[in-house]
């Protein structure tokens, strides 16, 4: 029997016991369904994240801290209390603890480090609401950073450098501030309020520039530089000039190949200065990792599941075996050799394991995709362009390829004891 003969033999064999495999493949299907619905809500969620981070243009941003930032100068440690510098600037925490804080000394000596190429510090406005015409007032976040990011816009444009009070308005103020939709509030103004620390209120005005989608890093609304400035320099009205200049931290631009250790080396060449440098792929390492481990523990179930089918690809193949000993003894009284016996059988059981995880996938395509839209049409319609589960061709094709193998191991032990059976004793089994 050639090769291709062999194949049709077997998928003409697999089906000559039909609730016996249909069990079988019933049993596979499962756990093919399980893995490819699990890595298809690992894909769906990671390329969101993926898909908001680069969004943000954040890729070659870097968040600066002092090293030691949030450390107690006051808690006991093995290397003992911290020597005292009398110029080294700090600030209280929200928990009452003391923690180094940036200064435009800092800012320079970062902005000298061999990569990077811009520095700016990131300073807390606290405003109380924002209004238009008199409306009604709405309390109001306003976002550390602003100029440079990627937004994904309803309409607009992004912020840049010589804009002077602008900013990007989230989707969700649209109706609230009285717009009809986000072109009709282009180059419409808004009225920001905040307070100083003596508790007067201040005022300013801002041009809408852009509306943005909502996103999963929503950190407030972003806005110009200048508007940055005017904002914080109202709130700090009456503050001591010894308090104004300090800041928490600073976002630094990089470009790792102006590094001869690239990104690596700037973050090496900011420790060793005294400074802690992390980017946002850095800080959401830790989300991933818990999704990809959330993927991993439902895909043990899927392979259960694959193992137990294992198990029935045995037994049918073996039942096969026995049903068929005659049949046996007569292909190999006419010549077949053991190879091409011991590939009749291995094709069936990997055709079994085709069939199985192909069902199972196609099904969890389809399921996937009807439930992902469901939800993005429903309870996650304000995120736009999450797609909880979404998939991937290479890990459907890896899954059917790992069951396909699975399938293929557990009939080699049928196999192999169809084409070790003696021909003549074959021929005189009842």
């Amino acid at each position: 029997m050639s090769p291709l003969e062999i194949v049709r033999t077997a998928i003409a064999n697999t089906f000559r016991s039909r609730l016996r495999t249909s069990l079988t493949v019933l049993a596979i299907f499962v756990g093919a369904f399980t893995l490819t619905l699990t890595n298809g809500v690992g894909t769906g969620i990671n390329a969101y994240i993926t898909t908001q981070v680069d969004s943000m243009g954040a890729s070659d941003v870097m968040i600066v801290t002092k090293a030691r930032a949030g450390g107690n100068p006051f808690a006991a440690s093995d290397e003992g209390p911290t020597v005292h510098d009398a110029g080294r600037a700090t600030a209280m925490s929200g928990e009452g603890m003391q923690i180094e804080v940036l200064t435009d000394r800092d800012l320079a000596a970062i902005l000298a480090i061999d990569g990077i190429t811009r520095v700016e510090p990131f300073v807390t406005v606290t405003t109380d609401y924002v209004t238009r015409e008199a409306r009604e007032k709405y309390d109001f976040t306003v976002a550390t950073g602003g100029v440079g990011l990627n937004v994904d816009f309803v309409a607009g444009r992004p912020l840049r450098e010589d804009d002077a009070h602008a900013l990007i308005l989230p989707v969700s103020y649209l109706t609230p501030l009285g717009f009809d939709d986000a072109d009709a509030a282009l180059g419409g103004l808004v009225t920001i309020g905040i307070t100083d620390v003596g508790g007067q209120l201040h005022l300013v005005e801002a041009e809408i520039v852009g509306v943005q989608e909502v996103t999963i890093f929503d950190s407030g609304t972003l806005i110009s530089a200048r508007l940055k400035e005017a904002l914080h320099e109202a709130q700090m009205t009456g503050m001591p000039a010894g308090y104004r200049d300090v800041y928490m931290m600073a976002s630094a631009r990089f470009e790792p190949g102006r590094n001869a250790l690239g990104e690596k080396g700037i973050k090496e060449a900011l420790a060793g200065s005294g400074y802690a440098g992390s980017t946002l792929q850095d800080q959401l390492g830790m989300m991933t990792s818990v999704i990809t481990g959330i993927v991993w523990v439902l895909n043990a179930f899927g392979i259960i599941a694959l193992v137990a089918a294992g198990f029935g690809i045995i037994n049918t193949l073996l039942m096969s075996v026995q049903e068929r000993t005659r049949e046996i003894g007569l292909m190999k009284s006419m010549g077949m050799s053991r190879a091409r016996l011991f590939a009749l059988f291995s094709s069936e059981a990997i055709f079994i394991g085709f069939l199985g995880s192909a069902l199972g996938a196609g099904v969890a395509i389809v399921a996937g995709t009807i439930v992902s839209t469901l939800l993005a049409e429903g309870p996650l319609a304000s995120l736009a362009g999450l797609r909880v589960i979404a998939f991937d061709p290479l890990p459907v094709a890896l899954v059917v390829a790992l069951v396909m193998t699975i399938a293929f191991f557990a009939g080699t032990l049928p196999a192999a004891r169809a084409s070790r059976l003696d021909a003549i004793d074959a021929l005189r089994y009842e």
